[in-house]
């Protein structure tokens, strides 16, 4: 499959394109890393970093992120937020919301948002979104990685069930649509973010939200596991657990479904 076209993307991009810069790659070792160092050199916001193949991709807590480029979307957004790092509480679920509303925008249905970070169908994984911030003077900017699947990966060891596009969109749309359509929800939900922060999106995740009002468990490093039923999330993308000792906020961890 040969690389992405950046001009073919800014012709989908329409009057989009003047605020993202896009390089694609055939190979590096994270998007990521390649676009923290190129932050290093003061690129701009809008920056991006979409490859074809990873050599060490991650995800949340350490996790590695397959890439296919057969079968998935992997790219890095560079966006500076002013401010300082506070304001930026929730954005891992705004993206979500972005990309939910993109997935929609091109005929996805059944589009389910799993805190903090996971984009679901049913219950199987179909896109991961991991967010790395650095501040200085001027304020905030944020890394956002994302992974999407567009067929499901095959791969031996999966620690949870994973879907991709073709489970409900055939023929699987070509890259350049889902890319443009991804980068266009993104920009819109960042400019609402940048006013509002997450409480601006929150109806959004919350209409979504995959488990709400399910028995959970959630496991943070370092802590015993606390069970639950799951009430959502604050104004500042806090999960709210309600548990036999009262309503706790959490603010990390991973979340699973608690079977009776």
């Amino acid at each position: 499959m040969p690389l992405l076209d950046p001009a073919r993307l800014k012709d989908r991009l329409g009057p989009f394109a003047g605020r993202f810069d896009v390089d694609a790659l055939d190979l590096c070792d994270s998007t990521s890393s390649e676009l923290m160092r190129r932050s290093a050199r003061n690129v701009p916001s809008g920056s991006v970093v979409v490859a074809d193949r990873q050599s060490a991709g991650r995800g949340r807590r350490g996790r590695s992120w397959l890439s296919d480029p057969d079968a998935g979307l992997t790219f890095s957004l560079l966006w500076k937020f002013a401010g300082p790092p506070a304001r930026l509480a929730g954005l891992s679920l705004a993206v979500g919301v972005a990309l939910a509303l993109a997935l929609e925008d091109l005929g996805v249905a059944g589009v389910r948002l799993k805190w903090p970070n996971d984009v679901l169908l049913g219950e199987a994984k179909l896109a991961g979104v991991l967010v790395e911030l650095a501040s200085d003077r001027q304020g905030v900017q944020a890394v956002i990685g994302i992974g999407l699947n567009l067929r499901a990966p095959v791969a031996a060891g999966l620690d949870r069930p994973a879907a991709g596009l073709e489970a409900v969109l055939l023929p699987v749309p070509d890259r350049h649509d889902v890319l443009a359509a991804l980068l266009v929800r993104l920009a819109g939900v960042f400019d609402a973010f940048a006013v509002d922060g997450f409480a601006g999106q929150k109806s959004a995740w919350m209409a979504r939200h995959a488990w709400q009002d399910q028995p959970v468990s959630v496991a943070a490093e370092g802590e015993s596991p606390r069970a639950g039923t799951c009430r959502g999330v604050d104004d500042d993308g806090a999960l709210l657990l309600d548990t036999a000792s009262g309503w706790v906020r959490i603010y990390a961890g991973d979340v699973s479904l608690r079977r009776a």
